[in-house]
């Protein structure tokens, strides 16, 4: 009996359950995660080099065509279509787990052929939620102090009111992604479930959580300090990471696992 035929989606549960987290559990992620670059080193770098291309090409037009403001903004909203650029690698996470080569473009293909419907709406849910925060973040810049010399309090309301908004926006769509890309690309499961999965799992790890978003920031800040280079790296680790975060949180063993471009040969040794 296969896999699929295992499954009574009338008996499936709303929302899988998660573990308990020790707070340092995402520095075991990273360590997964740069363990698993060094096992696909040409298809990690070569897609953390064409998303850091990709994202050099966004601010640049945003500063070319709009204003600093607005290149400011999208520099914050990074943080929020993170879990997009991840895609690929997750369909190269998938492969390294059943040990085999990894193949870019089988993954995807098998990925988005299964499930392009789950992943169009999660991704058009991240989109708005940029575009809406890339709005917000050029509407902010009203509050900045337009004096030469401008009062350290209005600086702080501007960058209190700044600050406000931007956790806002980040919270909720870091707890609806955090998990629930890698669930979709894991098993066969429908994107709401994914995301309430995501949610629950957030809230219920809280300290950890609040860490692996800091680490995220963190080398998402490298990466523009090294003017993009450094997200080359930093993008796959990052995101085989946040697989490795899922494998260890959500017990999905309720829902069947779909083949994201499994091959029959295993990986050579």
């Amino acid at each position: 009996m296969s896999d699929q035929q295992e499954f009574d989606k009338d008996t499936m549960p709303f929302v899988a359950p998660c573990r308990q987290l020790s707070p340092l559990a995402p520095f075991g992620w990273l360590k997964k995660g740069m363990a698993d670059l060094k096992r696909a080193p040409q298809q990690s770098l070569t897609y953390g080099f064409f998303m850091a291309l990709v994202m050099a090409s966004v601010v640049w037009l945003a500063w070319v065509y709009g204003s600093q403001w607005f290149m400011l903004a999208m520099l914050g909203g990074f943080v929020f279509l993170a879990p997009l650029t991840c895609i690929g690698l997750y369909a190269i996470s998938a492969q390294l787990e059943r040990d085999q080569t990894p193949s870019m473009g089988r993954s995807l293909r098998a990925a988005f052929k299964r499930h392009l419907g789950n992943e169009l709406i999660f991704a058009l849910a991240l989109l708005i939620i940029f575009m809406v925060w890339a709005r917000a973040g050029v509407l902010v810049s009203v509050f900045f102090p337009t004096d030469a010399h401008p009062d350290l309090r209005d600086l702080i309301g501007y960058l209190t009111i700044g600050s406000i908004v931007g956790a806002m926006f980040a919270a909720v769509t870091f707890s609806a992604s955090a998990f629930s890309l890698p669930m979709i690309m894991h098993r066969d499961v429908d994107s709401i479930t994914a995301i309430v999965t995501s949610i629950n799992a957030v809230l219920r790890n809280k300290m950890a959580m609040v860490i692996w978003l800091s680490l995220i920031m963190l080398g998402l800040l490298i990466g523009l300090l090294t003017a993009f280079v450094g997200l080359i790296v930093i993008l796959p680790v990052i995101g085989y990471g946040a697989w490795h975060g899922y494998l260890e949180t959500i017990d999905a063993s309720a829902f069947p696992r779909h083949t994201v471009g499994i091959t029959s040969t295993p990986r050579n040794t």
